[in-house]
């Protein structure tokens, strides 16, 4: 391999897995505003499996040509003019990459935006840390930026277990809030409890039965909902008068009756958005710090599910996709 280029990932074409392919690509340099890092490991997003399969139909999904991955951890390699926050040698993560014209993470190396990265959390590995930020942004954005979350409130995290939903159970604990999340099956519901919230089976329990036993009938103070579509009205059902629901997917037709009926705030989160139209890009770094500095106290650490190499990615899609699935699959892509 030449000096000037780097091993990645890429997709020429969409469809399924077996699209995305190793390839020897140019080596990006530090433009304004930008670090140049050696990417040690990325992980794998609901997101990088839409932009995959679905071509450019949406405004954040890369055209082929393109290199998929969005998160990372990795070291710092340069800097470029205007970039005072960070130096050579230091570890940083972040999620900058993979969206619209941004080149993705399934990389060697990656020129990001300062602005969207931050120091790593000392007490995770690098494959740990590329685990977390683009979950870890949307569960920090829905639960205080949007909802306002406070000590001593009560939230529910629908889809408890799952990527975002198992790190928005962490942070609303270490908040003070009083967190109950739903998921199914006993896997699901031990990690639930593992992680410091009340479990709920929505299987077992409907949202009127355990808004009953849980709220006194009143309902929660906060809802997040991690997975959308159909299931966004069970959290409009599940939130008291004039409460709030945040929600990751909200693309469709959604009936909204119950949301007006108890006069609830409805917030999307797509935290897409920075890259997309380059709008609050400064917001991104300053919730990594916020999440770092949460992860040393001991209070959120990411689960993971599986470690695939760089030249595997396929799989590593391929098992994000599997059912079975418990927390973030990771591409290790340097020892």
């Amino acid at each position: 391999m030449k000096a000037s280029t780097m091993k990645a990932q890429m997709i020429r074409e969409n469809g399924g897995p077996e699209v995305l392919r190793g390839e020897e690509i140019e080596r990006p340099a530090a433009g304004a505003g930008q670090v140049l890092v050696r990417i040690a490991a990325s992980s794998v997003n609901t997101a990088d499996l839409m932009a995959r399969s679905m071509g450019p139909v949406v405004d954040f999904i890369p055209t082929p040509p393109a290199v998929l991955g969005m998160d990372f951890a990795g070291t710092v390699e340069a800097v470029g003019p205007g970039v005072t926050g960070f130096a050579v040698g230091e570890a940083v993560y972040g999620c900058a990459g993979g969206v619209a014209q941004h080149q993705g993470t399934l990389a060697e190396y990656i020129a990001a935006d300062a602005r969207l990265i931050a120091r790593k959390p000392a007490a995770l590995s690098m494959v740990e840390a590329a685990a977390l930020p683009l979950v870890a942004i949307t569960a920090f954005e829905a639960l205080f930026d949007r909802m306002g979350l406070t000590l001593g409130q009560s939230v529910l995290v629908h889809g408890g277990a799952g990527g975002v939903g198992h790190v928005a159970v962490q942070l609303a604990v270490a908040a003070g809030a009083r967190v109950f999340a739903t998921g199914h099956g006993e896997a699901q519901l031990e990690l639930i409890t593992k992680l410091g919230a009340t479990p709920i089976d929505y299987v077992a329990e409907s949202a009127e039965q355990y808004v009953e036993r849980y709220t006194d009938g009143r309902g929660f103070d906060g809802v997040f909902d991690t997975v959308g579509g159909q299931n966004l009205p069970t959290a409009f059902e599940a939130v008291k008068l004039n409460g709030h629901v945040a929600t990751t997917v909200s693309i469709g037709e959604i009936d909204l009756t119950r949301a007006h009926l108890r006069g609830a705030t409805l917030h999307v989160v797509y935290m897409l958005i920075p890259l997309i139209h380059d709008h609050g890009a400064a917001r991104h770094g300053e919730i990594l710090t916020a999440v770092a500095a949460q992860v040393d106290a001991g209070r959120v650490r990411p689960v993971i599910d599986s470690v695939f190499p760089l030249a595997e990615a396929a799989d590593a899609h391929r098992r994000m996709e599997g059912k079975g699935r418990l927390g973030k699959v990771v591409v290790q892509v340097a020892e």
